[in-house]
């Protein structure tokens, strides 16, 4: 698999990890514009050749806190930052798997105060090929932290040497926070590979929006997990059940895996 590592020149974070990707001789593009609105960036012919983008840019929260994320990009509803309303980018499970599961681990190695986790998908740009955001947080100290662009790299420079797995059953996330708690436990685990997360908080969902996640997953996906306790009441959670089983898909509960 050819991945092609995009940063931008209008964000601190991006600029900190590819002076960390220079350092590692990894080839990679800086980009002039903010990485959520370069729409159909992958029809670029410097992009035309590769199978995966990656964007690396900052996260911005107003906690300030010490996070190091992953997430695929795009909009389950109103497209307030980038994209299109309605509509995601495509990814894979397994990759988003690959890259959070090094990360983690170059977390670990490197004795970080950081904390790692998956986010919901969320925000632009909206682009044809497989992608997904990889990110410091959540301020401008953290941005600017080598040590945190460092381990970007380092999990970037493993990620795309190392071989994708792919003996894992691929799920789409849906309900619980933005920050995934339940979703990171289960993508560490060795059985579920988490593709697309739709978070509680854009409920109630339709159809379409769970149509959208399968259909921009690269795996055939047929199984979907749902946060039990991130669903709202159970008269909503049952008509979510009730939704996904019209659509042919296996329903498995957070509250019920191992993880």
């Amino acid at each position: 698999m050819k991945f092609a590592i995009i940063s931008s020149k209008q964000d601190e974070a991006g600029l900190n990890i590819a002076s960390a990707l220079k350092e590692l001789k990894i080839s990679h593009s800086i980009i002039k514009e903010n990485s959520i609105y370069v729409e159909n960036i992958d029809k670029n012919p410097e992009f035309k050749d590769a199978d995966f983008i990656i964007f690396a840019t900052k996260h911005q929260s107003e906690k300030h806190s010490k996070t190091l994320t992953i997430h695929a990009p795009g909009n389950w509803k109103k497209a307030d930052f980038g994209g299109k309303e309605g509509k995601i980018c495509p990814t894979s499970a397994f990759v988003l798997k690959h890259f959070f599961t090094i990360l983690n681990k170059e977390n670990i190695k490197e004795k970080s105060e950081y904390q790692v986790s998956m986010e919901c998908t969320h925000h632009g740009p909206l682009i044809e090929k497989p992608c997904l955001f990889i990110e410091i947080g959540s301020g401008k100290d953290e941005w600017n932290d080598k040590k945190a662009g460092q381990i970007i790299a380092k999990t970037i420079q493993r990620a795309i040497k190392e071989k994708v797995q792919t003996n894992f059953i691929p799920v789409i996330g849906i309900g619980g926070p933005h920050y995934c708690p339940n979703f990171n436990k289960i993508q560490l685990g060795e059985k579920y590979a988490v593709s697309h997360i739709i978070p509680e908080y854009i409920f109630p969902l339709t159809k379409e929006i769970i149509e959208e996640a399968v259909e921009k997953t690269q795996e055939k996906t047929d199984s979907v997990i749902i946060d039990w306790k991130g669903t709202g009441k159970s008269e909503q959670r049952q008509e979510l059940i009730n939704m996904l089983e019209s659509l042919n898909l296996k329903v498995l509960r957070s509250d019920q895996l191992e993880k």
